[in-house]
């Protein structure tokens, strides 16, 4: 009869966020002796660092930092929700978080290259991810500097970790409660450039010939078809384009009026979804 109980199970998936069969095994095989099982499942899961390099990981979590006038943002993915909300996943981010912020790293492949007591990050993550039993990786870090970075972190999950991050600055230091508003705005809106000239040539010629098709396939007359093009243009920016988007919280008013308002200007901001 194996010498451990259904608590010791719980136990050892709260240690290693590892699955229920895996966690069993290993109770078996060290007879319930939970540090061995615990080197069991390290061992088993780094034999399988390569196969799980073909594997996807779209759960995990973002993390921020803002710290002396900069923002930090990395996103730490694994394969499933089991995983991300565990703890040794949340301080795994937290570390990788640290690392990020110490190093000044603007990549994932810069911030993997880091010295951890001797290792790498990336060896520290492979080890992570062998007790766990999951690909887990660093996909993206973003940095943002200015007379004031606001972050905001939302959970799409009360379970789960946050899944969207965002950093905005600003280039006006007396603008918090401002910042703070666009990042959420950020955050729910998803704009995807600051200024119109941001958005590619590729992309502004696709939505014109959508528009133009469209027209077209709705029977617009010929002679029209010019300005119903250019008006549909004009919606994608105002959709697109952070200033011109109508902001979250008074859509009477755009994300450009508010923070002429407040007398400041975004100079930069990033938004990560977890997996997107």
């Amino acid at each position: 009869m194996a010498n451990y109980t259904t608590a010791d199970i719980k136990a050892l998936r709260e240690q290693t966020g590892a699955g229920m069969m895996d966690v069993k095994k290993s109770l078996d095989e060290a007879d319930g002796d939970r540090d061995k099982a615990v080197e069991l499942l390290r061992v088993k899961g780094l034999k399988g660092v390569t196969k799980r390099e073909g594997r996807s990981a779209t759960n995990g979590a973002v993390v921020a930092r803002v710290q002396d006038g900069t923002g930090t943002l990395v996103e730490v993915n694994c394969e499933t929700d089991f995983v991300a909300k565990s703890s040794p996943f949340t301080a795994l981010t937290d570390q990788v978080l640290e690392i990020a912020v110490a190093s000044e790293a603007t990549d994932a492949a810069g911030l993997l290259e880091q010295d951890v007591d001797g290792r790498t990050l990336q060896a520290v993550i492979e080890e992570a991810g062998a007790t766990l039993g999951e690909k887990i990786e660093v996909r993206r870090v973003a940095r943002a500097t200015g007379a004031h970075v606001a972050s905001y972190l939302h959970r799409t999950s009360p379970e789960l970790p946050p899944a969207i991050g965002v950093l905005v600055a600003l280039d006006a230091a007396e603008s918090e409660d401002v910042a703070r508003d666009v990042a959420m705005h950020v955050a729910a809106m998803a704009p995807t450039a600051l200024t119109r000239e941001e958005v590619s040539e590729e992309v502004v010629a696709a939505e014109r010939r959508i528009a133009e098709d469209t027209a077209r396939e709705e029977g617009k007359p010929e002679q029209a078809l010019p300005r119903i093009v250019e008006g549909r243009i004009g919606g994608f920016f105002k959709a697109n384009v952070l200033p011109e988007q109508a902001f979250a919280k008074d859509p009477k008013r755009t994300v450009a009026q508010v923070l002429d308002e407040a007398g400041a200007h975004v100079t930069s901001f990033t938004r990560f979804r977890v997996g997107a």
